[in-house]
């Protein structure tokens, strides 16, 4: 891929975020301002408090990277200046601003692209591409409408059913349905049978959710929504599904070419629990990562196939990672969209880049492609 033209592209990393996934969002800050190119790349780095003030950060990697099981936070402490920093929109591209209270506002300059790395509510969803999109400014990733759709768990799951794609059923159910008729609710869940998996229609990483064997259990249930909600009042009772969890990563077509699949990954969990937030992300004994994936070559072709179908009918852009649990027990292969993930992790070690590494495109060249792809794109609706 050829150098950008002229001046380096400024390129704004923005992580951390207000919601339950701050820590990961700052992790995988830690490997992409590792990648990123400098000699290609103007790097500016903006960590987003819990509170969801914008600060001017320090870009050194190592000060966001993963210790033992302790995750990274965006705090006042770690500005680098002192300040919030706000966009200035517009419909030319943003521009930087820093603010100090009773002082009068620092110029920070233009920004090219930023690449949002905020998993999650607040910043995964749709919310963050909107302000983008306000501001005239192009960014990495899917659009409003693919972000939010994408992060909904509930609308996802319409979506794709309605385009033919195989989903494990489920009920949804909002918080003043559990609160007013829980015996209700109990009845609804029942045909899903057991065990079923309860957990926040709009979160990520694992956080919130149950694995319940006995959902029609009115107090167990009851726990386990309330669980769920704390992460979000939308909240799935998700019927539970046999098969080889496998993933696939998916990368936009330079030029406006054809988006392409990477090789398929599976997760072995290694424990008798699920895939949960301690197995992704600090117990490293609990999974095993396959990449790729022991699958019959047809079976591979067609996880690969349908995952690039999903990006399309879901209007994804840039990336996504589309996992899957596929079934071969009945001769005919079974494929059940579990998850389209529109910002997926994205450390040196996250099944993402891994899957991409194992295709043949190195981690930096995963970070360059994506660059690439956004200073493609023109600005407007997305």
């Amino acid at each position: 891929m050829s150098p950008p033209a002229g001046p380096r592209p400024r390129v704004a990393v923005v992580f951390g975020g207000r919601s339950t996934e701050h820590g990961i969002s700052c992790v995988t800050a830690s490997g992409v301002l590792a990648a990123v190119d400098r000699s290609r790349y103007d790097v500016l780095a903006l960590g987003v408090t819990r509170d969801g003030t914008w600060l001017l950060v320090d870009d050194d990697p190592a000060r966001w990277a993963l210790r033992g099981r302790d995750l990274p936070e965006v705090t006042a402490a770690a500005a680098a200046e002192p300040g919030r920093v706000l966009p200035r929109t517009g419909t030319d591209g943003t521009a930087l601003v820093r603010v100090v209270d009773g002082q009068a506002p620092v110029d920070l300059g233009a920004v090219d692209v930023v690449l949002p790395l905020l998993h999650g509510p607040y910043g995964e969803d749709g919310t963050l591409q909107g302000l983008l999109e306000l501001a005239g400014t192009r960014y990495v990733g899917s659009g409003v409408l693919a972000s939010a759709a994408c992060m909904d768990k509930h609308t996802m799951k319409v979506l794709l059913q309605h385009e033919g794609f195989a989903v494990a059923d489920w009920e949804l159910v909002e918080p003043r349905r559990w609160r007013t008729d829980l015996d209700g609710v109990v009845a609804a869940v029942a045909r899903l049978g057991a065990p079923v998996f309860v957990k926040p229609s709009r979160a990520g990483s694992s956080f919130g959710i149950t694995r319940l064997e006995d959902p029609t259990d009115p107090a167990a249930l009851l726990a386990a929504l309330e669980t769920a909600a704390e992460h979000d009042p939308r909240v799935l009772v998700e019927q539970a599904v046999t098969g080889r969890e496998v993933e696939c990563g998916v990368l936009g077509g330079l030029d406006g070419g054809v988006a392409e699949a990477s090789v398929c990954g599976e997760i072995v969990v290694l424990t008798d629990g699920f895939y949960d937030f301690d197995a992704k992300y600090l117990d490293g004994d609990a999974v095993r990562l396959d990449t790729p994936a022991d699958l019959p070559t047809e079976v591979a072709d067609l996880v690969r196939a349908e995952s690039v179908r999903a990006f399309e009918v879901l209007g994804c852009e840039g990336l996504a990672r589309v996992d899957w649990f596929v079934d071969l027990s009945g001769g005919v292969p079974r494929l059940v969209v579990n998850e389209v993930n529109t910002m997926p992790g994205f450390t040196a070690t996250s099944m993402y880049p891994r899957l991409w590494a194992e295709t043949g495109v190195a981690y930096p060249k995963l970070v360059d492609r994506l660059l690439a792809l956004a200073l493609g794109r023109g600005t407007g609706l997305r």
